[in-house]
């Protein structure tokens, strides 16, 4: 009986314990609990996105073995679709299953575009002769093409709603909790981007595999797909605690009809017999309200300063592609940390969390006091101005590199492949009175550089017995006589002679071993190795210019584009212009592919060149725009027509007081003659 009742006061007290963290736990510090869920989803999220969109390129061009190109196409129609996709997202949020449901369900068709990336990456699957090759590249094309299809519709379609669910947790008076949530959210973002550009890099660099070791792209795809369901799982976690508002329809459908209704109505209207209305927008009267025409105009003005925005993202976004590209021919060797191609990106989110902080606090501040009205259209223009600047950076370091490269031949040349396997130089005479002196174990017949910083190492055997060769890394097996080596196991109880040699990045070695080779203490001593191509000597520090400048130029320009957009927009049309700016980003992606598709430059530094002055063109045009430009406040005018409104309403009210008066007066009239009828007819 004793043990029962302490039993009913224990389970008593834990009820009492589950009811008070129900109703109490829903605020914590002052915050929603809530949002902590959408905090730690909205980081995993970007991890996931960020660590996969770095490797990606390089996917493309060793895995998938595409050309820069085609890498560097289907990169940006990849990006693109992230920017197109969030329109959608938008409209079945607002208009059908709600913020709620559709972060949900996109969020599990975005997690299973990530696992397909990442089974996509594994070359063992098709890998039957286990070379390390996949022999079935189809199946991994269309499986990662699949995939990321997927990523783009749920990145995308997630983007609109997360940031806007997470402001729907907090009540009206809790403004000052909501500006923070926000900042924290950026946060985020920058932390989720820093962090998979530092980690996903270094998973890729590792080697894995069941049957050959290759780099290990399936981990640092898996990485991200680890991470997206975990920012599944927990933001279903927290679903007992938000707030769902219901979907109340989205304003782009009601201002698209509305743009649609006016273009159709001053088609129908466009004789002469018409009078001509100020702006074609008025054309919208006779169906809907005043006050959704005026705001639609205002719209309509910022988003054609938007025209040229394209240009900027066309510049910014290619650092994930061709500037990647461009480390792979470079030197990552930073003293004690060797840096890989695909981390160089990491700069620009620790540039970003650098900067935005020195730009409001520091820089502008400071040109304030000078006096100049630096206002943000002037800001958004040194903003494109430096991301030009940036790729006239990254031209000449481009130019730098191109000294470094050897020349080959082209598809209308051949390469003639001399070798002297003797000890004495040799001079040979060649067609158009060529003369050539041969060193003694000279070789030169690579037709590219190799890929990835790796450094290409053959063994040619001038004895003339057969020769077994094996490195720490690699098994050259037997080579014939007068043969370069293959790749095999070493046989084990032969002679052996060590030989050593430091390597850096992208060099190729031939390494001969001649006729008077004999094994013993000193054998390296007639080892003679031939340096073909030389390392990369062209440091990757010098691309952080071009990286400050980008970043410097995306915080002027991203930031303060934001900024002004909602400063000149009524506060129902927020929406509208947020679509409006990520299809500039869209559409600047795709400039990229049309741009080097028309231009087919040869050299890349002539490319960025090229970006870098369509920049300066949209650049000056955009600053003309900028200047006839005339900044509104729209809640005054919004405020002007509600008060128009109001005055019609009370003129309205009048009206309709008259009336009634007047028909009370005609009801007396009536009434009076009704009764003198009555005493007549009495009479």
């Amino acid at each position: 009986m004793n043990s029962e009742l302490q039993y009913v006061k224990w389970w008593n007290s834990i009820e009492t314990f589950l009811f008070c963290f129900s109703e109490q736990s829903k605020v914590v510090c002052g915050y929603p609990i809530s949002i902590f869920f959408i905090v730690v989803n909205e980081f995993c999220e970007r991890f996931s996105y960020y660590g996969m969109r770095a490797v990606l390129v390089l996917y493309f061009k060793y895995f998938l073995q595409w050309d820069d190109d085609l890498a560097t196409s289907i990169y940006h129609t990849f990006v693109a679709l992230c920017y197109l996709t969030p329109i959608l997202g938008a409209i079945v949020a607002d208009s059908w299953l709600g913020k709620f449901k559709t972060i949900i369900y996109l969020s599990i068709v975005y997690a299973i575009g990530q696992v397909a990336m990442a089974v996509s990456a594994i070359h063992d699957i098709t890998d039957s002769d286990r070379d390390g090759t996949p022999n079935n590249m189809t199946f991994h094309v269309v499986l990662s093409m699949v995939g990321l299809f997927l990523i783009a519709l749920g990145t995308g379609g997630i983007k609109p709603c997360v940031a806007a669910f997470g402001g729907d947790q907090f009540d009206d008076h809790q403004e000052k909790q909501r500006r923070t949530f926000f900042s924290v959210f950026y946060l985020c973002i920058n932390g989720g981007s820093l962090l998979s550009t530092i980690i996903t890099p270094i998973l890729r660099g590792q080697t894995c595999g069941i049957y050959s070791q290759q780099k290990c792209y399936a981990l640092a795809f898996g990485v991200p797909a680890a991470l997206m369901v975990v920012s599944l799982v927990v933001f279903i976690v927290g679903s007992g605690m938000y707030y769902k508002a219901k979907p109340e329809g989205n304003i782009m459908l009601s201002v698209c009809k509305c743009i649609g209704f006016a273009i159709k109505n001053r088609y129908r209207h466009r004789s002469k017999a018409y009078p001509k209305r100020k702006h074609w927008m008025d054309w919208a009267e006779e169906k809907y309200d005043r006050l959704l025409i005026a705001q639609i105009k205002m719209v309509l003005k910022v988003l054609f300063l938007y025209i040229p925005l394209p240009m900027f993202w066309t510049l910014f976004d290619q650092k994930g592609s061709r500037w990647t590209l461009q480390a792979t021919t470079m030197d990552g060797n930073f003293g004690q940390l060797v840096i890989q191609p695909d981390q160089m990106q990491t700069f620009n989110p620790i540039l970003i969390l650098t900067l935005v902080p020195i730009m409001e606090s520091v820089v502008y501040p400071l040109i304030k006091k000078c006096g100049f009205n630096f206002t943000p259209l002037k800001r958004m223009t040194v903003g494109m101005f430096l991301a030009a600047l940036a790729f006239v950076c990254a031209g000449v370091v481009q130019l730098q590199i191109d000294k470094t490269l050897p020349i080959f031949p082209s598809t209308s040349e051949s390469q003639l492949k001399l070798l002297n396997m003797g000890n004495n130089q040799l001079e040979v005479h060649l067609p158009n009175n060529f003369t050539v002196h041969l060193p003694p174990a000279q070789i030169d017949d690579l037709t590219s550089k190799p890929e990835e910083g790796n450094n290409a190492i053959r063994f040619v055997n001038g004895l003339a017995t057969d020769l077994n060769v094996s490195t720490a890394a690699v098994n050259f097996g037997i080579i014939e006589p007068l043969t370069s080596s293959n790749y095999s196991l070493l046989k084990s109880g032969s002679q052996s002679c060590e030989y050593t040699i430091k390597f850096g990045f992208g060099s190729s070695y031939t390494i001969f071993i001649p006729s008077t080779f004999t094994f013993g203490p000193n054998c390296q001593e007639s080892v003679t190795e031939v340096e073909e191509i030389k390392p990369n000597s062209v440091h990757m520090a010098l691309q952080i210019p071009q990286y400050f400048l980008i970043t410097a130029g995306e915080v002027m320009f991203s930031v303060t584009g934001l900024e002004f957009s909602y400063s000149q927009a009524p506060s129902n049309m927020k929406a509208v212009l947020q679509a409006g700016w990520l299809l500039t980003v869209a559409v600047g992606n795709f400039i990229v592919l049309i741009v080097a598709e028309i231009a087919k430059l040869p050299k890349k530094w002539a490319e960025f060149f090229l970006f870098a002055s369509l920049l300066v063109a949209v650049c000056v045009i955009f600053s003309i725009m900028a200047y006839f430009y005339t900044y509104i406040d729209p809640t005054e005018i919004e405020a002007q027509f509600s008060q128009e409104k109001d005055e019609e309403d009370e003129d309205e009210k009048d009206k309709m007081r008259k009336t009634e008066e007047h028909v009370t007066k005609r009801g007396s009239v009536k009434s009076n003659d009704s009764d003198n009828a009555f005493k007549l007819s009495k009479m």
